[in-house]
């Protein structure tokens, strides 16, 4: 006769693996080191260990946490080894899984998401909101004398809450939406909704709420158009794409960004240190750490983040210029407007 197998020990609790430390604070840095996003997580991770070097963040302890394998469990993983403050995770629906975890062990979220719709309840949006590139662009051409706009969105939830921020920004100016098509993201469809977005309509300036590809495509036939002189307009995209300042038809065009100045010395930095360039985003985990370090001014070791102070009304300065988050928890930023092969027309303010 066989012996009984030994019965199963039961599932371990996740445990610290970290040494008690009872100087600092335990933040935790949310972001996908594993699987499609990985270059980008990777990224955000190398611009947040330079910021902790540059600002001396001595009072603070920051781990990394893989969420390509799991955003879950590594939420989990960062509260049971003590951390009471999560930066990222950068996607949104990642951030929507772990809402509970962190919420039960009391740790605010700061994401790189730009989803606005995650915002409250202990989660703040740190990522660049399209909504506020929107209205930025379209107050600046508003000043200019436009009047009559005209849009091409994709469809889809962003396309949506394109359109919806574009028709409330065009008419707190005082404009007129006179023409607004949508198109499925490929050539043939945004050449389609270019061309028609003109017919029996003379606009002023047409809003491309998409990035540089597909602004690139749209360019072209917008000025081959009945309304070929329009302004084209874009958003906060664009920043991230070098190809639009090649692109002929789109010299002259306006979109509103946060300002590249120190962004630029931030890369400059990266590459020394790591021997490639950071993604755009990378600016969000050194600015995310600059905050926590300024905040971690007046947050007792071992107590609960003090996320009133996320709230401060004066804002914070980081990389990406100034910021604060609102009563909705979305980070309101100072944004410039450029025009392409112009530079900056339209500075950002220095603060709120």
């Amino acid at each position: 006769m066989r012996p009984a197998p030994p019965p199963k020990a039961p599932s371990a609790p996740i445990t610290s693996a970290l040494p008690t430390d009872q100087t600092r604070n335990r933040v935790a840095l949310l972001v996908p080191l594993t699987g499609p996003n990985a270059a980008v997580g990777q990224s955000i991770a190398n611009a947040a260990n330079l910021a902790l070097i540059d600002s001396g963040g001595k009072n603070i302890r920051m781990t990394i946490y893989d969420t390509g394998a799991g955003a879950i469990p590594a939420a989990e993983r960062a509260v049971a080894e003590g951390n009471r403050l999560f930066l990222g995770p950068l996607l949104a629906t990642d951030v929507r899984a772990i809402a509970p975890v962190a919420a039960r062990a009391g740790a605010p979220i700061v994401s790189f998401s730009n989803d606005s719709s995650i915002a409250g309840n202990g989660v703040f949006v740190m990522g660049f909101s399209p909504d506020q590139a929107v209205r930025r662009v379209v107050d600046y051409a508003a000043s200019r004398g436009i009047t009559k706009f005209a849009g091409l969105m994709p469809t889809g939830l962003y396309g949506r809450n394109a359109s919806s921020i574009f028709l409330r920004s065009v008419e707190a100016a005082g404009g007129k939406v006179v023409s607004m098509k949508s198109y499925d993201r490929d050539a043939a469809s945004v050449t389609t909704a270019a061309k028609a977005v003109g017919i029996g309509q003379n606009y002023e300036a047409v809003l491309i709420a998409d990035g540089g590809r597909i602004a690139i495509t749209a360019g072209p036939v917008i000025r081959k158009g009945s309304s070929s002189q329009a302004r084209i307009l874009g958003t906060e995209l664009w920043n991230a794409d070098s190809l639009i300042a090649r692109s002929p038809s789109l010299r002259g065009a306006w979109y509103a960004s946060v300002a590249d100045d120190l962004y630029r010395q931030l890369a400059v930095k990266y590459q020394a240190r790591y021997g490639k360039p950071p993604f755009r985003l990378a600016s969000l985990g050194y600015d995310a750490v600059l905050l926590t370090v300024r905040v971690a001014a007046s947050w007792k070791t071992g107590a609960a983040f003090p996320v009133g102070e996320l709230e401060d009304r004066g804002g914070f300065s980081g990389v990406d210029g100034a910021f604060r988050f609102g009563a909705g928890h979305v980070a309101e930023r100072a944004l410039e407007v450029h025009e392409v092969g112009g530079g900056v027309v339209s500075p950002a303010p220095r603060g709120f």
